[in-house]
């Protein structure tokens, strides 16, 4: 079967990979100044944290509407045998509603939940890819893509709430507290929904490992196939992930650890000093 795996633009996987799969994404819309833009095309992370830091406002994001997936949808119906989408996590967005509906005019567009955001949903749409490139049917793919996305595990740390508060999506007091206080919220995945874990303390270059250590030691549970490690553009991060990937390397033998550039999505709400690492769980 010739199947088509395509994403949001939210899955941050590397070109690389996207090329070699044949990957093809619909752009998430970041507003910026009252105009539309579409993620990674004609806009990107430093043209949000320009903007940001310049004074002039907040970007947003908008998820696409129903006629805009029937558009993508359309491209690649006609094409394949079969097309299957991964969305955000339908309890962060309406990107997953959407789609369905869009979904419901193809007899061979099948739409995966990835309960997930950035490379927590770039694994699932990867190993669909691979699947898919070697000989597995797209019912098969979307099983296990299905069952797979409750094991992915995913979490960022922050080192301001700046953004997060700019955005709406924390209190003055809270992101007061915790700039007073120093502390870096780990925001975690759990059952599809963003919540804050751990809240760290200090400098984010030793919070980073701290994190890192609580992530993956003594766990037995860990899948070691492949770990991600995502984060927005920035100087800091040349000196921060090599640290990271040695830290990681203490704890567990991955197979893969991958280094991606977080988009515009996770730029826009957590701001350019964010990281996080990304892995599945057996």
């Amino acid at each position: 079967m010739s199947i088509k795996i395509t994403s949001d633009s939210i899955c941050d996987l590397l070109k690389e990979q996207l090329d070699t799969y044949n990957i093809d994404l619909l752009p998430i819309t970041i507003v910026k100044d009252n105009v539309p833009y579409k993620d990674g095309i004609d806009i990107f992370p430093q043209d949000v944290f320009d903007y940001v830091e310049s004074g002039a406002g907040i970007c947003h994001t908008v998820a696409a509407n129903v006629s805009e997936y029937a558009e993508f949808f359309s491209q690649h119906a006609d094409k394949h045998d079969a097309v299957i989408h991964f969305t955000l996590s339908s309890k962060m967005s309406s990107l997953y509603q959407n789609a369905l509906l869009a979904a419901q005019d193809f007899k061979n567009v099948y739409v995966v939940d990835s309960k997930n955001l950035s490379t927590g949903s770039g694994h699932l749409v990867l190993d669909a890819a691979i699947m898919a490139k070697n000989g597995a049917s797209a019912e098969e793919i979307v099983e296990r893509s299905r069952e797979a996305a409750d094991k992915v595990e995913a979490s960022f740390v922050i080192d301001s709430l700046k953004y997060l508060h700019k955005g709406g999506r924390c209190s003055g007091v809270a992101a007061l507290g915790a700039n007073v206080l120093k502390l870096k919220p780990c925001i975690e995945v759990i059952d599809g929904a963003m919540t804050v874990g751990k809240k760290y303390r200090g400098n984010f270059e030793k919070v980073i490992l701290e994190y890192v250590r609580d992530r993956l030691q003594g766990r037995d549970d860990v899948d070691t196939r492949r770990l991600f490690v995502t984060h927005p553009p920035h100087e800091k991060f040349k000196e921060i992930v090599p640290a990271v990937i040695e830290e990681v390397k203490k704890y567990k033998n991955f197979d893969e650890i991958i280094e991606t550039q977080a988009g515009c999505t996770i730029s826009t709400h957590c701001g350019p000093i964010t990281l996080g690492i990304l892995f599945y769980r057996k």
